[in-house]
């Protein structure tokens, strides 16, 4: 009877990780190919509805916590925008105010931008809810301070709203290395671009990515101030206001990947703990009247979540079985597994051979002891809304001419400009 409970713990781990990670994959993907045309018919139907009617206002939304190095670059990426100027308004909502982020967006030459300087850091949760009544845009924008949108990106997100049943769109982010400016997509990027594609086809997209989504402002409901994941949350409530959240890839923006090892994990660290503080609001979705939402939410996300916890029960239940010759067998090869993953850890950095065949398993491990780690933080620690920045490369100086008008440079402070003017972005 025991053998029989581990056997089945082990079997029942073993495939719950392979559905989670290759079964859903595939299945979303055969499920999806019935629907693609739909979607591709929809979509340029949406094209045409937006060519008809008139631009609506937009506001661009961007939480900044001591952002001096990047954010004059950020806002001469966005007054390079293709979009009316008498149509658009960036709001720049400073989480307080402990650097020049503030000062140097006052000083930007440029109607269209607005500051708003909350003096108490209280995380980003509480500066979107406070800017979002703000905002005079009927679509709301929200962005980051570290990222470049393409000049033709807002026109691609908001001509869907001509649809009443769409209430959010979330763009593709492309990652490129700090340093090159090549594109440094890794492999489990494209894999989840590619689950997004799926599921927009399905109409059970996942969630947004912070860096650029846009939303009606008429559905927006104020989050928690303790959100960790803000862009998670916002993006399902969509689905729970009734409206239709969508995924175009033809909307995009550029982001410098992290610049080390450490950085990613940290930031997958506190992506993990607060997607399981999300489930609190965002259960109902778990509901089969949700249909293809709950099949996705159930297998993309609430599985692979918890697969710290069946990787555990995996190795423990192979231990309690090794009086039998399939089970040092199959222990046999969760250690080489394992060893290969801390090789592909360890040379991360590196080239060679080794490294690629090591890669996927490194990736694999790290990502899934960061869930683990995320679990146990949402068990045992409080949270809180602020957030730390995630480590970026260092930046060029530029010319005073090319970061301020001329009228305005004998206002400046010299040794200001020299230590904090970023470079335009390339």
């Amino acid at each position: 009877m025991t053998s029989t409970l581990f056997i089945s713990l082990f079997w029942g781990s073993v495939a719950l990780i392979a559905y989670a990670y290759v079964g859903y994959p595939l299945l979303i993907w055969l499920l999806s190919r019935r629907h693609s045309r739909r979607a591709e018919e929809f979509t340029s139907n949406q094209g045409e509805m937006a060519a008809m009617g008139e631009l609506p206002f937009v506001s661009i939304i961007i939480a900044a916590y001591r952002e001096e190095n990047v954010i004059l670059d950020r806002l001469n990426n966005l007054a390079l925008l293709d979009y009316p100027a008498d149509k658009l308004e960036i709001l720049i909502g400073c989480d307080g105010n402990e650097d020049l982020t503030g000062e140097l967006v006052t000083m930007y030459d440029d109607d269209c931008v607005r500051l708003l300087q909350f003096e108490e850091r209280r995380g980003k949760s509480s500066v979107l809810n406070d800017c979002v009544p703000a905002a005079r845009g009927e679509i709301l924008v929200f962005s980051d301070a570290n990222t470049h949108m393409d000049p033709q990106c807002l026109k691609q997100l908001v001509r869907h709203f001509a649809d009443e049943t769409i209430g959010g769109v979330c763009g593709q982010l492309i990652l490129e290395d700090s340093e090159t400016g090549k594109n440094v997509d890794g492999l489990y990027w494209k894999y989840e671009n590619f689950l997004k594609q799926c599921e927009t086809n399905l109409g059970a997209v996942l969630g947004v990515n912070g860096a650029l989504y846009a939303l009606r402002k008429s559905i927006y409901m104020p989050i928690p101030p303790e959100t960790i994941i803000d862009d998670f949350l916002i993006g399902m409530r969509v689905h729970l206001m009734g409206q239709r959240l969508i995924y175009d890839g033809s909307a995009f923006a550029t982001e410098e990947s992290a610049t080390s090892v450490q950085a990613e994990f940290k930031r997958r660290v506190r992506i993990g703990t607060g997607g399981f503080q999300s489930l609190r609001h965002l259960k109902g979705l778990l509901s089969p009247r949700y249909g293809y939402i709950a099949f996705a939410f159930w297998s993309h996300k609430l599985l692979r979540w918890f697969c710290p916890v069946f990787m555990t029960v995996a190795l423990l239940a192979n231990l309690c079985l090794l009086n039998q010759t399939l089970y040092q067998v199959t222990l046999l090869g969760q250690g080489l597994f394992y060893l290969s993953a801390f090789v592909g850890m360890k040379l991360a950095s590196r080239g060679g051979v080794l490294r690629k065949l090591c890669r996927v398993p490194g990736m694999f491990v790290q990502m899934n002891l960061a869930l683990g780690i995320g679990l146990f933080r949402w068990l045992f620690t409080r949270q809180t809304g602020t957030w730390e920045r995630t480590e970026r490369s260092a930046t060029r100086v530029v010319p005073v001419d090319e970061a301020f008008p001329l009228e305005q440079q004998s206002d400046i402070d010299p040794e200001t400009i020299e230590n904090h003017i970023p470079s335009h972005h390339s």
